[in-house]
């Protein structure tokens, strides 16, 4: 039987994530799930590939807001919940390839997180009334995401990253990988070949591998990096020109998931590019 072991959320794309129980599944993706973003001077978003501080950050939700930490000097700022019509200026944002309306917070925070990263940057949050889909290339329905990479989920079996730590010499925590499902039973990256599947009745949708980066090398504790995972996994799991772990989801359906849910799978997929 295949359970969903574990659920996070990153509320502020690319900070810290944050482990949950339960989690609501809205249009775009687990409640709260990157709907905060940092962006630079030119409004281009900036993670941990560029400046690994970012995992420093730590993030926590509290009854009506985000409570954000750096973990070495231990500094915080409260960031309240948003509140639609609140009169927040709005700001054209770049994620990518896409270009985003999205709305400044505050010089609050702006000064905060300026100063806690050392690089000018502001904050700001995707409300509702902005729908950025997803790539379709890969997922031809109509489906919207956050500020998350480019699909509102991403599945990882805990069996393939025991099948990876079994190779290295320091094993890793799955925090590396920045997933939102982790799930017990099955074989090693058997999520690779998962097109349909359900968790508590909502409808998951398998359609493209996750390709990895150089964020996967930086220590979520520490932020160190180092070269590990991705020279282990370019042994095994890649293709393309792509290190392949996880696989990107899209979804119809809402309502609540938690950990010890059962994952069923009902469509395999068969098409060549999800074999590695």
């Amino acid at each position: 039987m295949l359970k969903v072991s574990e659920l996070y959320i990153y509320p502020i794309k690319s900070l810290a994530g944050i482990p949950v129980k339960k989690a609501f599944v809205t249009s775009r993706g687990l409640g709260h799930d990157r709907r905060w973003l940092l962006v630079d001077e030119n409004n281009c978003f900036i993670t941990q590939r560029e400046h690994h501080q970012m995992a420093l950050l730590q993030v926590a939700i509290e009854n009506d807001g985000l409570r954000v930490t750096h973990k070495v000097n231990n500094k915080s700022i409260f960031i309240p919940f948003y509140t639609p019509g609140t009169g927040h200026e709005q700001v054209m944002v770049t994620i990518w390839d896409d270009n985003c309306i999205a709305e400044l917070v505050s010089a609050e925070a702006d000064k905060w997180f300026t100063e806690m990263l050392g690089i000018k940057c502001r904050l700001v949050y995707m409300p509702d009334s902005t729908h950025r889909m997803v790539d379709q290339r890969y997922a031809k329905e109509d489906s919207i995401t956050s500020f998350a990479d480019a699909y509102p989920f991403l599945l990882v079996g805990q069996a393939s990253l025991d099948n990876l730590n079994s190779r290295l010499t320091e094993a890793l925590p799955m925090n590396r990988f920045r997933p939102n499902i982790v799930f017990t039973g099955g074989e090693p990256f058997g999520e690779d070949l998962y097109g349909h599947f359900t968790i508590n009745n909502i409808n998951f949708y398998g359609v493209k591998l996750c390709a990895r980066c150089i964020m996967t090398t930086v220590d979520q504790d520490t932020a160190i990096t180092g070269k590990e995972p991705l020279k282990t996994l370019a042994k095994y799991r890649f293709k393309n020109n792509k290190i392949l772990f996880g696989q990107n989801l899209i979804h119809k359906g809402e309502g609540g998931i938690a950990v010890g849910d059962e994952l069923i799978v009902l469509q395999k997929n068969v098409d060549e590019r999800f074999l590695v």
